[in-house]
């Protein structure tokens, strides 16, 4: 029995292991086709995440250059707006230098010296404030040529020379500028 026992299970063992190895196999060909089908999907995945995180980062560098222009801009325009306030007052005080002006022709008449030196100083002081604050001088005076851009005719007079024709005859009021820009135009006589 012993014999025949052990065919028994050497059968047994054979046909037990005959159906694993089939299915065996067959597990491995599809587990075979499943990790091929998985690479395939995991590289479209990738692929896709690839493309997903290359447009979001594209988003995102358009928005900071986006974001940095804005900054830029309204830097600009608050500067821009901080020279035109300040524009406007210093034009609003254009008139008040004239006024000093007038004023120390008619005390350097007089005999009060004292009084003269302390308008002096006041207008020094005033024309200085605004001098920080960018204003300067037009230069315009007798003699000089005439320019449209830069000068203001109030009226044009027979020159009393050849050599002034064209030219500055007298200047009326100074003119003033701010920077780059005139606020004021120097107005002046010009020969004719």
């Amino acid at each position: 029995m012993d014999a025949a026992a052990s065919d028994q299970v050497e059968v047994q063992d054979t046909e037990i292991t005959s159906p694993e190895n089939s299915q065996g196999s067959k597990q491995d060909n599809d587990s075979e086709f499943n990790d091929a089908a998985i690479e395939d999907s995991t590289e479209t995945v990738m692929e896709k995440l690839e493309k997903s995180v290359a447009s979001e980062q594209d988003k995102f560098l358009r928005l900071f250059a986006e974001f940095e222009n804005y900054k830029k801009r309204t830097s600009k325009e608050r500067m821009d707006l901080f020279k035109t306030a300040n524009q406007e007052v210093i034009v609003a005080m254009l008139p008040v230098v004239d006024d000093f002006e007038r004023a120390m022709k008619e005390l350097s008449k007089e005999e009060d010296s004292e009084l003269y030196k302390g308008v002096s100083l006041i207008q020094n002081k005033f024309i200085g404030v605004l001098k920080n604050k960018g204003l300067e001088e037009v230069a315009a005076s007798a003699g000089d040529i005439f320019d449209s851009e830069i000068h203001d005719a109030i009226t044009q007079i027979p020159a009393p020379d050849k050599k002034m024709k064209g030219k500055i005859i007298d200047v009326i009021e100074k003119g003033f500028q701010l920077g780059d820009k005139i606020i004021r135009h120097p107005k002046v006589v010009v020969g004719n």
